[in-house]
């Protein structure tokens, strides 16, 4: 195990067995940790849990694969998000599965966007399969960059797609699954240094040992490096300060 400090920035930590334990893990190993979750209800939660740590942080989601049966509850996370400085998982879905909610998903997320910029400072964790493009065009009606800061999750969308995020100040976290793709890790290649992440997504992303967990970030970093022609702790230095950089302003 390295003894640099990682960062994983979009984990979702309750769908662990061992939830508890790889709360107190994290804070232990001092891996930053951004705990996303899929409907407000488990916010709290795991806010209770992160609370206690200094290096795990929840966010408060609305996953948009969750919008058709659990659109509902934005009364509840309305309610929640003045406690509430990250957000996450929301955004939208247009793949195969879940496209035919993505009507209320836009209405949902558009929603989530206009309370992030009312109430100012919010950091998010966006989800945008098959829809980069609506995703880019909702926040750059909604989410002021002077409003919100904008982090796209297993961003996979085009070249266009990219430079209008970053134009737009988006940063990217960045999984492992991602850079095995010859398509997606030249785009990674592609993003500017500084607006970059790193990330596990687990449990639903597997590395060298099974389902990842936060400590197997370091997996990420070593390929993220390999990819970007860069030294990994060089590398880590970098992720730590654009962290730094994201949340101070």
């Amino acid at each position: 195990m390295t003894s640099r400090r990682l960062v994983d920035f979009h984990c979702h930590l309750d769908l662990y067995p061992d939830h508890e334990a790889l709360v107190r893990e994290c804070d232990c190993l001092e891996v930053f940790t951004l705990a996303v979750t899929t409907t407000p209800r488990a916010w709290r939660r795991n806010q209770q849990l992160a609370s206690k740590t200094r290096y795990v942080r929840t966010a408060l989601g609305l996953h948009p694969q969750l919008v058709a049966t659990h659109a509902t509850e934005i009364a509840l996370w309305e309610e929640f998000l003045p406690n509430a400085r990250y957000v996450g998982e929301v955004g939208l879905d247009a793949g195969p599965r879940f496209y035919r909610s993505l009507d209320r998903q836009k209405q949902v997320f558009e929603r989530i966007l206009r309370q992030c910029a009312a109430a100012g400072g919010k950091i998010l964790t966006i989800h945008s399969v098959r829809a980069a493009t609506p995703v880019l065009d909702m926040l750059e009606q909604h989410l002021p960059q002077d409003r919100g800061a904008a982090v796209l999750h297993w961003f996979t969308g085009t070249k266009a797609e990219a430079k209008r995020a970053i134009e737009l100040g988006c940063y990217f976290s960045i999984n492992i699954e991602m850079l095995k793709n010859e398509r997606h890790a030249g785009l990674v290649a592609a993003l500017p240094p500084e607006r970059l992440l790193t990330e596990t997504d687990g449990p639903f992303v597997k590395g060298e040992m099974g389902q990842m967990r936060p400590r197997d970030v370091a997996q990420t970093l070593a390929s993220l490096a390999r990819v970007l022609g860069l030294e990994e702790d060089d590398l880590a230095t970098r992720i730590q300060g654009n962290l730094k950089q994201l949340v101070s302003a």
